[in-house]
């Protein structure tokens, strides 16, 4: 038979003599998998039917044989087949029986592609691989507390690579795993970050926990890819483990905002009650707080334009012709240096005009330009500076 006619596959590795394949299971190919190749019951041998080019030609193989058919073709072809993706034992049937077989010919092979052609023009719907691909498709249309739970009972492995979970943590997440774990694990949980989020890890760690684990990663160049995945698993299924939150803010962050848009004198004498009672949480609290005078501060120059987009002229003028404190003079000079020389002028002097302005009036104007600017932060449009970098500066 010419060579041009027929599809190579590897050599028997079995010894076997497979004379033509006529002597293997009976079967057809499974329903095609949305990935574009042969879910598990492709090489497991199950009848869907379908029409053949030529029927004769295909009567003899099995499922499996099939299925190493059309990977083979495929691969010949250049396509990238995610095989990765199957569980692990049928990517072992998989290279299993391509080792058993040997040579198919033309008429064989325009069979079974003219097979597996008319399966994929079938599809009228298909859904995602397994239970992972299925809670990623109803993420947000189910309620957390069940997504968490069918995540905790299906177990870590049946979402692929536990690696991929980690890597999608917070960074200060990571270093709490790290934290916990030996030097030699962390090390290894290091050295499988991307580096960006490695960095970020390491900037969440003690000085003397980061150098430990940073030294350790020399002592990793040993470490089978059996070892780095029970690792990984072990890692993953803490963090599945963990229960769920009623509240994504911690208790500092949610009383900040609530007294971020409170009255001053009641956001002052909560706090000088929380100083008396609870000192530590009292900071933590005043660090998520936002007040008018923290603008300044915290909000990049660039920002302003698109701030001052969002409000309107009369609470900017309310807003200014209020402070009278120095940090918040310091807020009003940094919202007019950054905006139109027009506009700021047009304030100046409606400003001037203005004259004193009622205690109601000014905190509602404040909080009415602290809720806008909060809500550029949350849609993403302006990125405020961390109270650390102000730390740092402030250091400098």
């Amino acid at each position: 038979m010419p060579q041009d006619n027929m599809l190579a596959l590897p050599m028997d590795l079995g010894g076997g003599d497979m004379g033509g394949m006529g002597g293997m299971d009976m079967g057809d190919f499974a329903a095609p998998a949305p990935m574009g190749g042969l879910d598990a019951g492709g090489l497991g041998g199950g009848a869907m039917g379908g029409a053949v080019a030529n029927p004769a030609a295909a009567s003899g193989l099995s499922g499996k044989a099939k299925a190493a058919i059309i990977v083979r073709l495929l691969l010949n072809e250049g396509a990238e087949i995610p095989l990765e993706e199957l569980p692990d034992d049928l990517q072992l049937e998989l290279t299993q029986q391509m080792g058993r077989m040997r040579i198919v010919d033309r008429e064989t092979l325009n069979a079974v592609a003219g097979e597996f052609a008319d399966l994929l023009d079938n599809v009228g719907l298909h859904f995602p691989n397994g239970l992972a691909g299925a809670l990623s498709a109803m993420e947000g249309k189910i309620s957390r507390h069940t997504h968490s739970r069918l995540r905790r009972e299906a177990g870590v492995r049946q979402f692929g690579d536990p690696w991929e979970r980690l890597k999608q943590l917070p960074p200060e997440d990571l270093a709490g795993l790290a934290e916990a774990e030996s030097t030699e694990v962390a090390a290894v949980l290091l050295s499988k970050l991307d580096t960006a989020k490695a960095a970020q890890m390491l900037i969440h760690l003690p000085g003397p926990v980061a150098r430990r684990i940073t030294f350790a990663v020399s002592k990793t160049a040993n470490v089978t890819p059996d070892t780095v995945d029970r690792i990984g698993l072990s890692l993953a299924a803490q963090v599945e483990a963990r229960p769920d939150l009623a509240f994504d803010q911690t208790p500092g962050q949610r009383l900040g905002g609530i007294l971020t848009e409170a009255a001053a004198a009641k956001r002052d004498e909560v706090l000088t009650a929380l100083d008396e009672q609870d000192e530590d949480f009292a900071i933590t609290v005043r660090k998520a707080i936002f007040t008018y005078a923290l603008i300044a501060e915290r909000m990049q120059p660039l920002d302003v334009p698109k701030l001052v987009r969002v409000l309107s002229q009369p609470d900017l003028v309310t807003a200014i012709a209020f402070a009278t404190d120095e940090e918040d003079v310091a807020t009003s000079e940094f919202l007019l240096k950054n905006m139109s020389s027009r506009m700021a002028d047009n304030i100046r002097e409606e400003v001037a005009e203005r004259g004193k302005v009622k205690r109601s009036d000014g905190e509602a104007a404040f909080s009415l330009i602290i809720s806008a600017m909060r809500d550029l932060v949350a849609t993403g449009e302006i990125e405020l500076k961390s109270a650390e970098e102000d730390d740092e500066a402030d250091a400098a």
